[in-house]
């Protein structure tokens, strides 16, 4: 699905760059583009919205770049503006960005019955529409640190970091969030991939 991508500043004056900017700097920063741009959209669920997130995100690490510090994880840097902005901006809307409806999650999670590790079912290069939809669903605190786990790759220190939240937290939110997702996602081809089976239609009579 073809997507228009935000605009971002590269010119410094239009940034307001502090003293610390390289042409290194800028060409690492914008590599991240299509990555924050794809957690803006699961952030805002509006692609206006995720554009002005991500251009915003980057207005700000232009700006401020003489506090990255060399040698540390430039992208972890600008998810961790990324999602600062955000909750800035719920903020100011007088919502809150993190509410979770906790009991739902569980009702979604809970299956002693099952054996098998939600781990499985998660895939790290590219999600189908299947599991897209599922982690669409999930409750948005356990959607946003499954996403950064499973898909960015970031660490659980990385993640408490960006998000805010103890690491403790972060774990627990990836487990349940993908407990949950493993519920959803029982029955169809993914799950059932993950399971060694095969789709209904396609097994032999």
């Amino acid at each position: 699905m073809h997507r228009t991508m935000p605009s971002v500043p590269r010119d410094s004056r239009a940034a307001g760059a502090g003293g610390g900017r390289s042409a290194p700097f800028d060409a690492e920063a914008l590599s991240f583009v299509d990555s924050l741009y794809g957690t803006a959209m699961r952030l805002t669920r509006n692609p206006a919205d995720a554009e002005d997130l991500v251009q915003n995100t980057y207005v700000k690490a232009f700006r401020f770049s003489d506090r990255f510090q060399p040698g540390t994880n430039l992208k972890a840097w600008l998810f961790t503006i990324l999602h600062n902005t955000f909750r800035n901006n719920i903020r100011q809307a007088g919502r809150d960005p993190v509410e979770v409806n906790s009991e739902t999650v569980d009702q979604i999670a809970a299956d002693p019955g099952r054996d098998r590790s939600p781990e499985q079912i998660l895939m790290r290069a590219t999600l189908d529409a299947d599991l897209q939809a599922a982690l669409d669903a999930l409750p948005a605190a356990f959607r946003h640190a499954v996403w950064l786990r499973d898909v960015e790759e970031f660490s659980y220190r990385e993640i408490a970091e960006i998000l805010s939240v103890p690491q403790g937290t972060v774990m627990s939110r990836i487990s349940r969030g993908r407990q949950a997702l493993f519920g959803q996602l029982a029955d169809t081809p993914v799950g059932l991939a993950a399971r060694g089976e095969r789709p209904a239609l396609h097994r032999d009579r």
